[in-house]
């Protein structure tokens, strides 16, 4: 180890620590082997929906998600192919337009250079734009399959509360008006 630099040297060490003695502590409860398969099927989950947008809901019975999941990647799905079928339109109307062939029709005749430039530019960025809205929302589907799939057996019971409310609070005899916030655990 003397080939180690003393900072390279206390990394290791960590390392060693950190690795070795969850693995020489004894076996946990059965808590732990719950947790174990919630968190191996909210990994199913996920994979799930990352091999079939959906498909997690599907499972955690989360129907009512399908719709607004289908309902945005649809509307997604028009975006991109709308704007990206401007975008080339613009852009090969740019081109023709900037050839010097005379025997090209330009359709565009009544735009300037400028003007097929600014038109083929916010359709570019609108397709862009479209596909990091497509692609955030296929991550957050991911997502949402797998919290779904960890939260399916969160205790609600009666004996967690919470109430609000408003209230008077005398300070120094004007009365103000307040919130209260009660928690109270059973």
């Amino acid at each position: 180890m003397n080939f180690l630099k003393p900072k390279s040297k206390k990394i290791l060490f960590f390392i060693l620590i950190f690795g070795i003695m969850p693995s020489l502590l004894p076996a946990q409860n059965n808590t732990d082997s719950l947790t174990r398969t919630a968190k191996k099927r909210a990994t199913k989950m996920a994979l799930m929906s990352a091999v079939v947008p959906g498909l997690g809901q599907f499972n955690n019975k989360k129907y009512w998600k399908l719709p607004i999941l289908y309902g945005a990647s649809g509307a997604l799905y028009y975006f991109i192919k709308t704007n990206n079928s401007e975008f080339k339109k613009f852009k090969n109307a740019l081109i023709i337009k900037t050839d010097q062939d005379s025997l090209t029709v330009d359709l565009y005749d009544r735009y300037t250079v400028e003007d097929l430039t600014v038109r083929k530019d916010y359709y570019r960025r609108n397709r862009d734009l479209s596909y990091i809205l497509a692609s955030v929302l296929y991550a957050l589907n991911i997502i949402d399959a797998y919290v779904d799939s960890q939260l399916m057996n969160f205790d609600v019971s009666d004996n967690l509360s919470i109430r609000t409310g408003g209230t008077i609070l005398d300070s120094g005899g004007t009365p103000t008006a307040g919130f209260h916030l009660t928690l109270t655990f059973k």
